[in-house]
């Protein structure tokens, strides 16, 4: 991902930031700022480049913490919702820790244009006990950007940071958060909510489930928060976690003709597979079904990657087909490599028919 983001931080935006930051504060020479933030550039990824930004902008801005961010706080709204705008909070979570209540302020304005909740970390890993009851009244700010920030700078592993151990121990260190916000409308709520509650998956699963069985299905925003912080246990075939949306637990089907329209593809075709599914029990089965891409590693190894196919109920002694096309493309998220793949069906989190491909590149 940051091989395809990192062109973000280049020279154009730099000539913009420096023209900026020059308008709030005429002491801000910008062509020695661009000068000084392009040095190097071409050897930086992305998140050196944003770091460097923010460790070029504290050379060029006032001295005095409190002048600095007031600059900032002028400047950022002209980067709405970029990558770009994350210097703003990284210059807090950098250089703010002698003022934390003005620094959280900072925060709480700065994730409306791009997201703080990597600098709040910052805080949390300080004082985690402070910055969490600042947080909870986050939880119930008019914003919802604010409010997401809550649920998801607090999470135990966000993605692109370091873990939070507090959380990591403890999962209900985060839980009256997570309660305020469980009924959220904002799907970008939402999917933070969940996310962070699919963090415990792993470690605090038990934890996880007693939390969604507590939470009121009824509400459709609820539900949806419930249904995707499930996510990873349900493809595990968690029996706890099926139990909660009713999935059969004692599964009794025949998977059988799964075909393939290819066995070799080449990088950037779709494969194409199909397979049958019959019930052999006497009552109504609730059957999730997903696949699994066994993808070839740069080192040799498969390794799986589990997608959602759909949800069905099967009557008794019923029988369906399935298809699905699935496309093999490199993305900033994944990189193929030539080999011998699989694809394999799993429905309910069990494994059942699997089938060999060839890709090339």
């Amino acid at each position: 991902m940051a091989e395809a983001l990192k062109d973000m931080f280049g020279k154009r935006f730099y000539e913009q930031l420096a023209m900026e930051l020059n308008k709030v504060d005429g002491r801000v020479h910008a062509k020695n700022f661009v000068s000084d933030v392009t040095k190097n550039l071409d050897n930086l990824s992305l998140n050196e480049r944003l770091r460097n930004t923010t460790v070029v902008m504290k050379q060029h801005l006032p001295n005095d913490y409190k002048k600095a961010v007031e600059v900032l706080k002028k400047v950022a709204p002209s980067f709405k919702s970029t990558y770009t705008a994350l210097i703003f909070p990284d210059f807090v979570g950098q250089y703010g820790h002698d003022d934390v209540a003005l620094s959280l302020e900072c925060l709480k304005y700065f994730t409306q244009f791009g997201s703080s909740e990597f600098a709040i970390r910052e805080f949390l890993k300080r004082d985690f006990k402070g910055t969490i009851k600042v947080m909870n009244t986050w939880a119930e700010d008019k914003n919802h950007h604010v409010r997401r920030l809550a649920s998801e700078g607090c999470r135990g592993r966000l993605p692109w940071s370091f873990n939070l151990e507090a959380v990591m121990k403890n999962p209900s260190v985060t839980k009256s958060i997570l309660e305020k916000l469980k009924a959220d409308k904002e799907l970008y709520v939402k999917k933070s909510v969940a996310n962070h509650l699919n963090d415990f998956s792993k470690n605090h699963s038990d934890y996880l489930i007693s939390v969604l069985k507590a939470w009121d299905n009824t509400n459709e925003h609820t539900a949806w928060i419930i249904k995707h912080a499930s996510r990873t246990l349900i493809k595990k075939g968690d029996k706890n976690s099926l139990a909660l949306f009713n999935f059969e637990k004692n599964v009794k089907i025949k998977v059988s003709e799964l075909a393939l329209n290819k066995t070799k593809i080449k990088l950037g075709e779709q494969l194409i597979f199909k397979f049958d599914v019959s019930s052999e029990k006497m009552t109504k089965q609730k059957l999730v079904i997903d696949f699994a891409v066994h993808y070839v590693k740069n080192s040799g190894e498969l390794l799986p990657k589990v997608f959602k196919l759909k949800e069905i109920e099967l009557a008794p002694k019923q029988s369906v087909s399935i298809s699905k096309a699935h496309w093999f493309k490199d993305f900033t998220t994944r990189t193929h490599y030539p080999g011998i793949h699989s694809i394999e069906v799993l429905i309910n989190g069990e494994k059942y028919q699997k089938k060999d491909f060839r890709l090339s590149i």
